[in-house]
């Protein structure tokens, strides 16, 4: 298991990184992180004023924070992806499953249905031992023997 200040370095580290595998454990931690930089925008947006709740104008400085949480969203397009993919290869799964996901998201009913696969692959325990995408990132060192047979 990985600890949350472990998993947040490992998901910036490993941008673009759409190889090997990704336990659960750094998924949902990487998910808090992104939860709380989330409440805390929100947060600073209502309590410094970037919106009048009157006139439900926003006001300059709301305005700069909008863009600063749309920047960050854009950051971390790429590495999200790149760590849904390594949790499909974690339970022995191509990461074209994600593509079809997204795609089917689009869709009215399908993509309620296709939210729901998303959390619950994010669940699923990955495979024990290595597997076609790596090693077992929960215990590295197990099956390393008959890696070549």
């Amino acid at each position: 298991m990985v600890s949350f200040p472990d998993a947040v370095k490992m998901f910036f580290a490993r941008y673009v990184d759409f190889q090997g595998r990704s336990m659960r454990s750094e998924y949902w931690w990487v998910y808090l992180f992104n939860m709380i930089i989330v409440a805390i925008w929100a947060i600073l947006f209502f309590v410094l004023g970037g919106i009048n709740m009157r006139t439900e104008e926003v006001s300059p400085l709301g305005f700069i924070l909008i863009a600063l949480i749309v920047i960050y969203g854009l950051a971390i397009v790429i590495p999200s992806i790149a760590l849904f993919v390594r949790r499909l290869h974690d339970i022995n799964q191509t990461g074209w499953i994600y593509l079809g996901l997204v795609v089917a998201s689009v869709i009215p009913v399908i993509g309620f249905i296709a939210s729901i696969a998303m959390i619950v692959i994010a669940c699923i325990p990955g495979t024990k031992g290595p597997n076609k995408y790596g090693p077992d990132p929960l215990n590295p060192g197990a099956g390393a023997a008959d890696t070549f047979v």
